[in-house]
């Protein structure tokens, strides 16, 4: 159940919004191991005043915050990163101009449908 917001500036996606939030998901796919019908992403276009960046990346520099249930092991936020990098690879985005944030949330303080997740059987393991 991972809330998934990416930033970046405008003009690099152009009219490819869409497929750039399709890769996302399946790089969440991939390092996460959730259902495909699990999906909650966002992404947000900055004016290029709006958003400063490090000198040294270019004009796709993006942050992908991803807030999550705690219990993923290394491993799988390796393969993560990974599938991150390659599926933004294919719009232009190299991989240095990816910073990932992992939120690692405890079931009990994430509410789904008026109960902590904790409670809910999710039909999927978090603890890839």
């Amino acid at each position: 159940m991972p809330a998934t917001r990416m930033e970046t500036r405008r003009g690099w996606i152009g009219n490819r919004r869409l497929e750039v939030i399709e890769a996302v998901q399946r790089a969440l796919l991939t390092g996460l191991q959730i259902p495909d019908h699990d999906r909650c992403i966002s992404l947000v276009e900055y004016e290029a005043d709006a958003m400063i960046t490090p000198p040294s990346k270019g004009p796709s520099y993006s942050v992908i915050e991803i807030k999550l249930f705690s219990g993923r092991s290394l491993d799988a936020k390796r393969k993560l990163y990974a599938a991150l990098a390659e599926e933004l690879s294919a719009f232009g985005v190299p991989a240095s101009d990816i910073k990932i944030v992992l939120v690692e949330i405890d079931p009990v303080n994430w509410g789904l449908g008026g109960l902590p997740a904790s409670e809910i059987d999710l039909g999927f393991k978090i603890d890839v």
